[in-house]
């Protein structure tokens, strides 16, 4: 259930003869296939960038592009020579749009050969962060239970509401269809809709997943279930609390969707899927199904664009249901100090901590989304929905 990787090397071709893949070696020539090649290192194919990888200019940003090629052939970058050390190369390359094609070209005694790979540009690009809380249900079975004037009555979105006005802060809500004592969403009024409406600004509520368990429901289910789930979710969000307050998911429960699920994803508006993209027990997890290249590239940076869907993936740096109050400081701070890490701070937590009757509840859980918020607000990153504009830059 592997996804085909699609990364720098695969992007290989042979030039003169127009022969596709690498040439046969010559007897006696030691690794000769691999000195017929020429590979961009730097930057990753499907690389976010942002003024903290070059210069960044009114023409565009300036970058380096860093590689290697056989020694003895004439390499250049985008049609200008490269410096060379050894078989190591290096180039300034200047990006003027959104989307960047980069053709790095050595010819020599084994032909001539190419490497493309593409970059995006986060033109305009400003420190911000998105904040996500998954596996939501109980508030919405609370509010309906209690029949509460406002929404605002249930404490959970108060405390929210609270944040909101003290920081600016904004949230996106992952839903569940059911809960497991039989709680569907059709069961929601809609006589709230217009204050959800009125604070869609802030507030946004998204699909997660039809019911929390079991486990991993669409880790190897048919794109067309998880669909079919979003679009029962979306539809009860539209019906009970407006359009405004609709938001795309970003973030499926498990971070586990097969990959033919992502081309119909993006057809129903999502362009951010966020994931942890670590290793667990060796083998990469909570990552789609990404190929490991691409899982450990993501480990390291912000986010990368998969062409191949239109999907961005993005690194989740913190989870407030798992780190305690005093440690997100020591946590984040050294994600600020890093330019692939800096930009973006995708903040993350689960909505079942905020609840005693929860046998895994944190009467701190609170505490901790305000000492994040505040960090991040005190270090001038603006709160952004990843919806709106390229990961939540609308300029």
């Amino acid at each position: 259930m592997s996804q085909t990787p699609i990364h720098r090397r695969a992007l290989l071709t042979a030039g003169a003869a127009g022969t596709a893949g690498l040439l046969l070696a010559r007897p006696g020539t030691a690794t000769a296939a691999r000195a017929a090649t020429v590979r961009i290192e730097e930057p990753f194919h499907g690389a976010v960038l942002n003024h903290r990888h070059g210069r960044q200019s009114a023409e565009g940003l300036q970058i380096q592009v860093r590689g290697e090629a056989p020694l003895g052939d004439r390499v250049s970058v985008n049609g200008a020579e490269v410096v060379r050390a050894g078989e190591k190369f290096l180039a300034d390359v200047l990006l003027k749009q959104r989307d960047n094609e980069i053709v790095a070209v050595s010819e020599g005694r084994f032909g001539r050969h190419e490497h493309r790979v593409r970059a995006i540009w986060d033109i305009n690009s400003r420190p911000r962060y998105r904040f996500s809380i998954d596996d939501n249900s109980f508030f919405l079975r609370d509010i309906a239970q209690k029949q509460y004037k406002s929404i605002f009555d249930c404490f959970y979105l108060q405390m929210l509401r609270d944040l909101n006005a003290k920081y600016k802060a904004k949230f996106v809500l992952n839903i569940y269809y059911t809960t497991d004592d039989g709680f569907e969403l059709p069961q929601f009024s809609d006589r709230y809709k217009k204050e959800w409406q009125d604070n869609a600004h802030w507030l946004k509520l998204a699909f997660h997943a039809y019911a929390n368990e079991p486990d991993r429901p669409y880790q190897y289910a048919a794109a067309s279930k998880l669909i079919a789930d979003l679009d029962k979710v979306a539809e009860q969000i539209v019906r009970f609390a407006g359009d405004q307050t609709y938001s795309p998911p970003t973030v499926i429960h498990w971070g586990m969707v097969q990959p033919t699920a992502l081309a119909p994803l993006y057809q129903r508006g999502v362009r951010v899927l966020s994931g942890m993209f670590e290793p667990r027990a060796g083998l990469f997890d909570v990552h789609y199904f990404v190929d490991d290249d691409r899982s450990d590239y993501l480990m390291r940076h912000d986010a990368l664009m998969d062409f191949a869907s239109g999907i961005v993936f993005s690194k989740i740096d913190l989870v407030c249901n798992n780190v305690f109050a005093d440690q997100i400081a020591s946590k984040l701070e050294p994600l600020a100090q890093d330019p692939n890490h800096a930009e973006i701070m995708d903040l993350f937590t689960h909505e079942q901590y905020f609840w005693p009757f929860y046998r895994r509840y944190l009467p701190d859980h609170a505490e901790r989304l305000d000492v994040a918020i505040r960090w991040v607000t005190e270090r001038g990153y603006e709160p952004v929905f990843y919806h709106e504009g390229f990961l939540g830059n609308q300029g």
